[in-house]
């Protein structure tokens, strides 16, 4: 058992435990230890990652695993970087790490994924809800949302009230 692996006990959004998950979830959906080459057990060890900045690879892993991050300008929606800027990346011979922002969007957009994917049932679902006008956030699309942190809250919040019910 890797020190990643924890135990997926039943927890409600927003305890401790279920912050655990998104963080867990998010590490995953970037590549987790074989990218990064190092535990994310906490949100306090992802703080630490972003800062120091997730490697390109992480992106890489997160774009051809998240299908919608392919389409139109989501890329620079979600994450700060345009396709082109990403295919320049892929050729490099060494390999960077993102800045700081840019590990915070990535970080940021692989945990609205993860929880979207939780509310709505298949990751299929929460990339086509990512695209379409949401009532609850004012008929803006969650995509739209995601350039800035007030934003991320906003579309995370909405999750909630889906989760629980609570559609308005």
């Amino acid at each position: 058992m890797s020190a990643m692996t924890i135990t997926n006990e039943p927890g409600r959004r927003g305890t401790p435990a279920a912050v655990e998950n998104d963080a867990i979830r998010a590490y995953r959906l970037l590549g987790g230890g074989k990218i990064m080459k190092r535990d994310v057990r906490s949100a306090l060890d992802a703080h630490d990652l972003i800062v120091q900045g997730i490697p390109s690879r992480s992106l890489f892993h997160l774009v051809d695993g998240v299908q919608v991050l392919s389409t139109g300008d989501v890329l620079t929606k979600a994450i700060g970087i345009s396709i082109r800027t990403l295919q320049r990346r892929r050729s490099e011979v060494k390999q960077k790490v993102l800045s700081t922002e840019q590990s915070s969007r990535a970080w940021r957009f692989a945990e609205i994924i993860a929880k979207a994917t939780d509310v709505l049932g298949t990751q299929a679902a929460a990339e086509a809800w990512l695209l379409e006008p949401a009532i609850g956030l004012d008929n803006r699309r969650p995509i739209d949302l995601l350039t800035s942190t007030a934003g991320v809250e906003a579309v995370d919040d909405y999750l909630t009230r889906i989760e629980y019910g609570v559609y308005s």
